[in-house]
């Protein structure tokens, strides 16, 4: 193989001159770097039934990977229902073991190439990791870590506390010790500062590539004739919906034609639904479940503001699809959302409950500032293209293989 020769591509590629829009320079990238098989582990797969943006996340990069001529194989644990053998938008996606066996199993099958060769290895590190530093042997890898998990630990497993304990001290001090030569992406500035601060990483060993947008969220249609709020996500415990709706129950007496739509499912929703009850919210806090990519556009299209109160995001995607709507945003104040919203512009970032009440108040009040708003959301917006963080993040892949090309030379 000719040594790769990345000079003619951009020295920081997480902050292109302007966005990326089509997949050539994704291709001669490969090319230049000699990655033409590419193998990706993740936890779960898109079509699981607790899928979220990190497996939204982890298929829009494949999947343009593909496109641009990648042989990329995903390996994940089994999805309920779903044949464990597919090919998907041009990749292959493998789903063998359950949630936790897929570890060692997956692991194990690279060791063996059951799965075939590899020029490059990216690992997904969603709250357990697969140790790839551990048995790649100095082979083109990279890691992806959306954000720390910290108290997510607590709030998955209230009822285990000595596991959840287990957990954070893997995710703190023991994973951390195998990935200290590793090169990890990250989704925003803040998350690459608490994987340095918190986590021990060198900093120049932490890459920071955004999140795309899905060209389908764009302005149009009409505002609800009254104030709607929208929230999107999995109704798990680290969303903290219980936060929001006791949140919602305040605005709603400032706002008496107060609507909130909450777009998601999840093992939560019925202690949700119970809350709800509780505030006496029924008829105005509707749980919409799963809706369709159009029907979502809709939605943001219509809604006044999109709102979260998640204890941890790495970016907050959804954040960014309102946005590409013209629909502004009010969040807490979280690694992740810092980088999504540009605070006082395209929204605000609400440090707690009260302050997260009042910020919702200032928006919802306010025509020109939701006007104003509207507008610097969409330019943000048009500044993201999955097409940019395929780029970015093979850009990081193809450092590597430089390196170990290197290091292989006589």
């Amino acid at each position: 193989m000719p040594e790769p020769d990345l000079a003619h591509f951009p020295d920081d590629p997480d902050q292109p001159e302007r966005p990326l829009h089509d997949l050539a320079p994704v291709a001669a990238l490969a090319r230049a770097a000699g990655l033409r098989r590419v193998h990706v582990l993740a936890w779960r797969d898109l079509e699981d039934v607790e899928a979220g943006g990190s497996e939204i996340h982890a298929h829009n990069i494949c999947r343009r990977w593909a496109e641009a001529g990648l042989e990329v194989t995903m390996r994940t644990s089994w999805a309920q229902g779903r044949a464990p053998h597919v090919v998907r938008d041009g990749y292959r996606v493998i789903r063998r073991a359950g949630r936790y066996m897929v570890f060692p199993r997956a692991v194990l099958s690279e060791i063996a190439r059951r799965y075939g060769e590899w020029d490059g290895l990216v690992e997904i590190w969603n709250g357990m990791p697969f140790f790839s530093p551990l048995w790649t042997f100095g082979r083109p890898s990279t890691v992806f870590l959306h954000h720390v998990h910290g108290e997510m630990w607590r709030m998955v497993m209230p009822e285990n506390p000595s596991l959840a304990k287990a957990g954070e001290l893997l995710e703190a001090r023991v994973a951390p010790l195998a990935y200290r030569r590793s090169r990890v992406i990250t989704l925003s500035s803040s998350s690459k500062r608490e994987l340095v601060d918190d986590l021990g990483f060198r900093s120049d060993r932490v890459d920071v590539v955004p999140p795309g947008i899905d060209p389908r969220y764009t302005p149009g249609g009409e505002r609800s004739p009254h104030p709607l709020v929208v929230a999107v996500g999995r109704l798990v415990p680290v969303k903290r919906y219980d936060v929001l709706l006791r949140t919602m129950a305040e605005l709603k007496e400032r706002h008496p034609d107060l609507e909130v739509v909450i777009v998601g499912e999840g093992y939560e929703q019925p202690a949700l639904e119970d809350l709800r009850g509780e505030l006496g919210a029924d008829d105005w806090i509707r749980f919409a479940g799963h809706l369709s990519d159009e029907a979502l556009v809709d939605l943001y299209r219509s809604a006044w503001v999109v709102a979260s109160a998640s204890a941890r995001e790495g970016w907050g995607m959804t954040i960014t699809e309102a946005a590409a709507c013209g629909t502004p945003a009010v969040v807490t104040d979280i690694a992740g959302h810092r980088d999504a919203v540009i605070p006082g512009e395209t929204g605000f970032l609400a440090r707690d409950p009260r302050h997260m009440v009042a910020r919702l108040d200032e928006v919802l009040s306010d025509d020109l500032l939701r006007k104003q708003m509207s507008e610097a959301a969409l330019g943000r917006a048009a500044q993201l293209t999955w097409e940019a963080t395929a780029y970015g993040t093979l850009k990081v892949l193809a450092d590597e293989a430089v390196r170990a090309h290197a290091r292989r030379r006589p």
